[in-house]
């Protein structure tokens, strides 16, 4: 949310709102079109238009009064996308997240039943002898960043994954039987994120949420930890989740714009 809303340059939103009139099912439009989803009138849209076809971002359909957005509009975003991997577009997000939200933020994937650690942002939390650092590893049976990614699995490749490791009481707390973890999956399914109260370290709460590739299939997880002397469950999770749905969604979008250029390793995985 802005401040100050005399802050705002509203030629500015409204060339935005130009571009974003189109999409994929509508990639061509007329003024008139392009006003109506811009919540423009006609004139301010056509004065836009015309200044964009200057610019480079949008072109004339030859033959027609219909206009589309240039190539160059890729300049807008991939610049900044290209060439970064996942880790490194992530670490901001977490440091913003750090300690002023949590104690700790982590990206991590899945290999063979458990949480790689790619990136990690902490602030204290190795003094409690909780020092997870990249490349460090867990069992994704026991860790909320590990259900986050597993629940948007088949079901096939859920139970693949929990039966490639053995599957240990890290806390009186922690689920190991392969029902009940199940049944956990079909519950993060359905709410979108992951919560652990102690399950895969006595004294830490976690919130996560999954990150997608282009084909819709979870590729990470993002986590928020806390200590629980620092608040209760609950009011965590009423303050953590907010955060890590925005990141989450923020790397999704990211992923999905560089058509799969940004992953893991800066390489299709």
């Amino acid at each position: 949310m802005v401040e100050n809303a005399k802050s705002i340059v509203q030629s500015a939103a409204k060339a935005f709102a130009v571009l974003k009139a189109f999409d994929q099912d509508l990639p061509e439009l007329t003024v008139t079109e392009i006003a109506a989803r811009a919540d423009l009138d006609r004139g301010t849209a056509f004065r836009l238009v015309h200044t964009l076809m200057d610019l480079g971002y949008v072109r004339a359909v030859p033959g027609s009064k219909r206009y589309r957005l240039a190539l160059k509009c890729l300049e807008l975003g991939f610049s900044a996308l290209a060439g970064r991997d996942l880790p490194t577009h992530a670490r901001p997000l977490l440091r913003e997240a750090v300690p002023t939200i949590a104690d700790a933020g982590s990206l991590g994937m899945l290999e063979r039943g458990e949480v790689i650690y790619v990136e990690r942002v902490q602030n204290g939390t190795e003094r409690l002898g909780i020092d997870r650092r990249p490349g460090s590893r867990t069992g994704a049976y026991a860790a909320a960043l590990g259900h986050a990614i597993l629940a948007f699995l088949p079901r096939d490749e859920q139970v693949k994954h929990l039966e490639s490791v053995e599957r240990v009481k890290l806390s009186e707390r922690t689920l190991t039987g392969m029902d009940p973890l199940l049944k956990r999956l079909d519950d993060v399914r359905k709410r979108g994120y992951a919560v652990s109260d102690g399950e895969n370290a006595y004294g830490l709460r976690t919130v996560a949420a999954p990150i997608f590739d282009i084909g819709g299939q979870p590729l990470a997880g993002v986590s928020l930890t806390i200590h629980a002397r620092r608040m209760d469950n609950r009011s965590f999770v009423a303050v953590a989740l907010p955060e890590i749905k925005r990141i989450a969604t923020e790397l999704t979008e990211a992923v999905r714009f560089s058509l799969g250029a940004i992953s893991l390793s800066g390489r299709s995985r």
